[in-house]
């Protein structure tokens, strides 16, 4: 697809894409999930009943981190065991993309990083270490996750998902990381 605009697939309203990585996207006319293959649009559900949040940031919301400007393009909703939060999707500048995530009133902007190998959630252990860019983070929590609901546009499908693993980690100079450890559905 090489355009930022298409139609939706289900009820044919304007779906516009403000990240041309963007994977899954959804329908604000008739709430569809939708799916961006190749050259075309798939719907393959609808979005449930959203939760609301008391969050200031929304779909849309734009602002600045260390000089990068960013605007608010997607929502993942997840659930665990003692409650929720979101991590908004982020279309930065330069084209990249990156996180938002609020939980409690505290949040913290996470970029994608390459990873020389990627660990599997057999092998996230609290207290255990892992190296990115010369910066040594120490591996802080893991948490099973469930998908509650997703909006807007991501980089990856959660449609077809229920359950992930997420880890947090701290780096002794104030940086943060994730690791996410996405698992398909059964």
């Amino acid at each position: 697809m090489t355009e930022p605009a298409a139609t939706c697939p289900n009820c044919g309203g304007a779906i516009r894409f403000d990240w041309s990585r963007a994977v899954q996207t959804s329908c604000p006319f008739c709430h569809s999930v939708i799916v961006r293959g190749d050259v075309d649009l798939k719907t393959v559900g609808t979005v449930g009943d959203f939760p609301a949040t008391s969050s200031p940031l929304q779909i849309g919301t734009t602002g600045a981190f260390e000089h990068r400007r960013f605007t608010v393009v997607g929502r993942v909703v997840y659930e665990y065991d003692r409650g929720s939060w979101n991590d908004w999707h982020l279309r930065l500048d330069d084209g990249t993309s990156g996180w938002i995530s609020d939980a409690q009133g505290e949040y913290a902007l996470s970029v994608e990083a390459a990873l020389a190998q990627i660990p599997g959630p057999d092998q996230l252990h609290i207290g255990g270490n892992f190296v990115w860019e010369q910066r040594i983070y120490k591996l802080m929590g893991v948490t099973s996750v469930r998908y509650r609901a997703a909006e807007g546009e991501l980089p990856f499908t959660t449609w077809d998902r229920h359950t992930g693993t997420l880890a947090d980690l701290d780096a002794a100079d104030g940086h943060v990381a994730t690791i996410d450890c996405r698992a398909q559905s059964p």
